[in-house]
């Protein structure tokens, strides 16, 4: 013969549900609880991370891929993003900066 729940198992069930409703609603309206209060992302920013990005951010995104790729690497290193970007041209040719100042790079 089956058992009924008890109270406090229906309860806690009654409160488990309630919570899963409360996070699905925080996902559906897009809320980012990692990114904090008061941040906000620059346009830049937030149209590459929407899929529009810049001719250079698909430019540096397509050669990552190419060389996961190539290198059956699905997490490249460091060193091996920098073998990308020297590979692409990039070079130093500017001062080093505060990089709490740095603007996100823009096309003109």
């Amino acid at each position: 013969m089956a058992e009924l729940p008890s109270e406090s198992q229906e309860r806690r069930s009654k409160e488990e549900s309630d919570r899963r409703k409360q996070d699905s609603a925080n996902r559906r309206c897009g809320l980012d609880r990692r990114r904090g209060p008061g941040r906000r992302r620059s346009d830049t920013r937030r149209s590459a991370e929407e899929g529009e990005m810049t001719s250079d951010q698909f430019e540096l995104v397509q050669a990552i891929n190419e060389y996961k790729r190539v290198n059956n690497r699905p997490f490249p290193t460091w060193t091996e993003v920098l073998d990308v970007l020297i590979a692409l041209g990039y070079r130093k040719v500017a001062e080093p900066q505060d990089i709490g100042s740095i603007e996100t790079y823009t096309e003109d």
